[in-house]
């Protein structure tokens, strides 16, 4: 039978019960209940109240009613009530039974008999009669507690304890009959059947205020489940886990959810280690191992509330007693001690600075707002968590116990004890009061002015205005009292004044900083808070130290204002989150983040514009080492320093695979530096394609000769053989952007091809001179594109090659010359104007040159030259769309037309002028504009074109994965839209869009002129 206290029929004499009703709520400290004032709503609900007695089937039940409020207190109250609770008047009026004897037993004879109605639950009871006993047990214990307070009858400590009561109750009742359950389906083999909670290994901890027993009026409560293998008997051991974490769903469901009887509590897990990645009941042994190396200062400060509340209370102890050492350190260094505070310092209230409040606080927090009760309670905890370890009589749950504690040991000055021991009473009746209205887990106060009158009349006050003043004293007097607590400590990593709180510790999010997040630009704040959670939790690889950890917090609010600051701070965030993910460890980084402030803006600045470079960054982050040397700024070094540089990295390399790593390595860092003085305008765009060109002829000629060396090994050399190796595209016209690949071909010479196929190499595996070159050939081509942890060296492209993919992969110097005297398309010539040697072997290098000039001024018949040219941009513009209007590339009047175009002009006039041809478009540009070939007004637009294109190809390529298709053009915005308007010299971006519409416009109408409409007028 469950609530038998109030089942029977009410049986007291009418005249006997006034007359032996004693006035329980006539000796409040308010002195009685608040007068109401919205007389209207005290009509209705007086309406709604005298509604329901007469509904009532007994007699004298009504008749009982009716006479409690002829007592001058009780009515009071009951108007109290009436005018400022809807929700109160609901429990009275459903339940008017209860409500009768509770003014006629009092409130502590009543809450008894509720908590003797909870505990006499059984576990066999069925889930729907379970559950609708315990939400009327609430029901009837949230009245008893609010009318308690509201007469005054109960001091604080008292509500508190009350609640947390009922909570360890109901929470008991609901673990013995999931157990129960669980048993009933096989899952658990019951040590003592008639109380399953005794030995059953389940642990319920309590926290935060249900652990203190400081329950707030409609609080959530904060439960962790643990289970401990070596308790828990069971045949199915493999089904353990799922079989508590049923145990943790099924108490979450009796407790929380929502049925006509309402609900009990609303129960929250998220105070579990790493609760977005762990199940609901979690071993101790995997809890223990967490703590261990993942665990949080701010989940030491939640620990020191902790208490088992239900399940195995004794297990529930030992637990504790195991995470000890974890909660109550002997030591702390710096760097933890800086990490207490700044669980604090992350609202905005340290040196004496502070959050402003509203002159009339509308709408405020009195929990977590400045002044609030959660900075009371970091007060007290950040304390202990500091001197607890070395005093044990400091480790005490209840907020003002701790405080007490503080001033005995001359750690909290007895003044400033009074002062938020007092202000912690008053701004817990205030949250009390606000969620008594509704049933609402609320902090704040009312932003009408008319709702906050009525709300200042509920606290007892006469109006708003005094409401507002005392309440604005205690808030600014807890304001001082924590502000000066933290003054002496270091600041937080400067990220400038934020504009509100950036707290990310605890369970809950925090409102404010939301707020703060979305007025920083993030679309989505929830998000990046939730991600900045699980950094803490340790789930990369770079956060997995304690150290690690503790600097971060303090450079995340740095570090969310240089997000802020990029194109889009959501997707900046994002990469960021990808970034830390790739990092192998994150102690030394931050370290140089927290030394060098400047560094992590540039960091994050490379991250929101440039994730070529940031990939490299993640995997490499000691790269960022050379961004601290005084020269890194200065420029990339000349060729010469390059070259001497990647010997030098080479010194140290005993086999292929450590110089290949070698040469990746500092080929990324040297063009992670160009793309960063390219990114930060430190470089003008033709400055950082030279460059990038140089590295990667740098490592080629670098790379070369090792492989070849290796591969002598085994096959020996080939006496006098020669080898170049000849760049194509943006390698041979030094216009490399940062997603180039290379164009080569390799050209070899031996004596034994002019002496009749003669003699093969001298080692140990000989081969013939064209099977050892495709074979060298093929090695390089591997050294350079293979992957290895440092990625690839570059993508190359063989398709120019001779024959193209038909042709032998290495050819020799007689059949290219050959070829291009015989065979070669017109393509073939034209894509030969940007060739130059960039690596070679044996001296070949210079008689390649002299070919390619050779090749290059040997006259083509001009209708023939004409023709081929049109009809080839006229197929490549068939089969290659551009992405889009920023495919500055392949748009009409792109960047293939201005190739075009000079190849075209170079090899029509090279047979009567050679030093016409140059593999630099820009510079075969001026030599046309020179010489008289090309008008001089033409050569001014194709150079003006040129230099448009590539500047914006550049930044581009760096900024943008892919083609700029339409989708992507989304991403142009904000500082990369700077970007490219100050590449472009336009006076805004719309300007520069009118700009790159208009040059296209003339570079295509001077292809129409040049090229296009001379070659229609060809005869067929």
């Amino acid at each position: 039978m469950w609530l038998v206290t109030f089942a029977t029929g009410f049986d007291h004499d009418i005249k006997t019960f006034m007359e032996s009703m004693p006035d329980f709520f006539a000796v409040g400290s308010n002195s009685g209940a608040p007068a109401p004032k919205a007389v209207e709503t005290l009509e209705l609900a007086r309406e709604r109240w005298d509604s329901a007695i007469q509904r009532a089937e007994d007699p004298s039940l009504e008749s009982a009613a009716r006479a409690v409020f002829e007592r001058p207190a009780n009515k009071a109250l009951a108007d109290a009530v009436f005018a400022y609770s809807p929700f109160l008047t609901h429990c009275m009026a459903s339940d008017i039974r209860f409500a009768v004897d509770l003014f006629h037993r009092g409130p502590d004879a009543s809450l008894d008999a509720v908590l003797s109605d909870i505990a006499a639950l059984r576990a066999e009871t069925p889930e729907a009669d379970l559950k609708k006993a315990l939400r009327i047990a609430k029901r009837r214990a949230a009245l008893t507690v609010a009318l308690a307070d509201i007469a005054g009858v109960w001091p604080l400590e008292r509500v508190t304890e009350a609640l947390s009561d009922v909570a360890d109750g109901c929470l008991r009742a609901a673990a013995a009959f999931a157990i129960r359950e669980a048993q009933r389906r096989g899952g658990l083999t019951l040590r003592h059947p008639e109380d399953p909670e005794i030995g059953s290994g389940l642990v319920v901890l309590g926290m935060g205020k249900l652990g203190a027993r400081e329950l707030n009026y409609s609080s959530d409560i904060d439960i962790i489940v643990f289970y401990d293998p070596n308790l828990i008997r069971t045949d199915q051991p493999d089904a353990l886990q799922n079989t508590m974490t049923r145990i943790a769903r099924m108490i979450l469901r009796v407790m929380d959810e929502r049925t006509v009887d309402g609900y009990v509590f609303r129960t929250d897990l998220r105070l579990r280690p790493d609760p977005g990645a762990t199940p609901l009941a979690i071993s101790v042994l995997a809890a223990e191992s967490y703590y261990e190396s993942l665990g949080q200062n701010w989940e030491r400060a939640a620990m020191i509330k902790a208490r088992p509340v239900a399940g195995d209370i004794d297990a529930g102890h030992a637990f504790l007693e195991w995470l000890t050492p974890f909660v109550w350190r002997k030591s702390l260094d710096f760097a933890a001690i800086q990490d207490i505070h700044s669980i604090k310092r992350q609202i905005d209230i340290h040196r004496g600075g502070g959050r402003q409040m509203a002159p009339d606080l509308a709408g405020h927090n009195v929990k977590l707002g400045t002044g609030g009760i959660r900075e009371i309670e970091f007060f007290a905890q950040t304390q202990q968590l500091i001197w607890g370890g070395r005093l044990p009589a400091l480790r005490l749950a209840r907020t003002k116990d701790a405080i007490d504690a503080l001033v005995s040991f001359e750690q909290c000055a007895p003044e400033t004890a009074t002062d938020l021991k007092a202000s912690y009473d008053s701004l817990r009746r205030i949250e009390h009061r606000l969620q008594m209205v509704n049933d609402e887990q609320t902090h704040r106060l009312p932003e009408d002015p008319a709702a906050m009158d009525t709300f200042a009349r509920f606290m007892g006050f006469d109006g708003a205005a005094p409401f507002i003043a005392d309440l604005t004293g205690h808030l600014t007097r807890v304001q001082d009292h924590c502000g000066k607590l933290f003054e002496d400590a270091p600041a937080l990593t400067a990220g400038g004044d934020m504009g509100g709180n950036l707290v990310f510790t605890g369970a809950d999010q925090d409102p404010d900083t939301l707020e703060t997040l979305a007025k920083l630009g993030f679309k989505e704040p929830a998000r990046a808070d939730a991600q900045i959670r699980a950094w803490h939790h340790g789930r990369y690889r770079a956060m997995r130290s304690t150290r690690a950890r503790e600097i971060l917090t303090e450079l995340v609010p740095v570090l969310l204002r240089a997000m802020s600051t990029t194109p889009d701070p959501d997707e900046t965030f994002l990469r960021f989150d990808g970034f830390l993910k790739a990092l192998p460890s994150g102690v030394q980084l931050f370290s140089m983040f927290q030394a060098n402030p400047q560094l992590s803006e540039l960091v994050v600045r490379i991250i929101g514009k440039a994730p070529r470079l940031a990939r490299h960054m993640g995997s490499n982050a000691s790269v960022l080492d050379a961004v601290l040397t005084r020269d890194f700024f200065d420029g990339p070094p000349d060729r010469d320093f390059l070259r001497a540089e990647l010997a030098d990295s080479f010194r140290w390399c005993g086999h292929m695979e450590a110089y290949l790593e070698a040469v990746r390595r500092w080929a990324n860092d040297r063009r992670f530096q160009v793309g960063v003085l390219h990114l930060e305008g430190k470089i003008d765009p033709a400055t950082a394609s030279k460059a990038l060109s140089e590295i990667a002829e740098t490592a080629l000629r670098g790379l070369i000769p090792v492989v070849a060396a290796e591969f002598a090994d085994a096959h020996g050399a080939i006496s006098g053989g020669r080898l170049a190796i000849v760049a194509l595209g943006r390698l041979g016209s030094r216009e490399m952007t940062a997603s180039s690949d290379l164009d080569l071909i390799f050209v070899y010479d031996a004596p034994e091809l002019d002496s009749g196929g003669g003699v093969p190499s001298d080692g140990p595996k000989p081969l013939a001179a064209s099977q050892y070159y495709a074979r060298l050939t093929q090695r390089c081509l591997n050294a350079i594109t293979a992957l290895t942890a440092e990625g690839s060296l570059y993508e190359v492209d063989m398709r120019l090659r001779p024959s193209g993919t038909k042709g032998p992969i290495a050819t020799s110097f007689a059949a290219f010359r050959q070829y291009y005297e015989q065979s070669a398309w017109t393509w073939e010539r034209l894509a030969l104007v940007r060739a130059r040697v960039v690596a070679y072997m044996g001296g070949l290098e210079d008689e390649v040159e002299a070919m390619i000039r050779g090749i290059l001024a040997d006259p083509l018949p001009a209708d023939a030259l004409l023709r081929d040219t049109a009809h080839m941009r006229a197929r490549l513009a068939e089969g290659k769309k551009p992405a889009g209007p920023w495919d500055v590339k392949n748009i009409r009047g792109g960047l293939v037309d201005i190739a075009f175009l000079t190849q075209y002009l170079v090899l029509a006039g090279a047979d009567r002028d050679p030093d016409l041809a140059d593999p630099n478009t820009h510079q075969a540009l001026m030599n046309l504009k020179q010489s008289g070939v090309l008008d001089a007004a033409d050569a001014e637009t194709l150079i003006t074109a040129e230099t448009l294109w590539m500047g914006l190809l550049g930044i581009l390529a760096l900024t943008i994965e892919g083609d700029v298709t339409p989708e992507k053009e989304e991403q142009i915005s904000g500082a990369l839209a700077e970007d490219l308007v100050r590449i472009g010299g336009a006076l805004d971006f719309d300007d520069l869009k009118r700009k790159v519409s208009d040059t296209a416009g003339a570079v295509y109408a001077l292809f129409q002129k040049i090229i296009e409409d001379p070659a229609a007028r060809l005869p067929k």
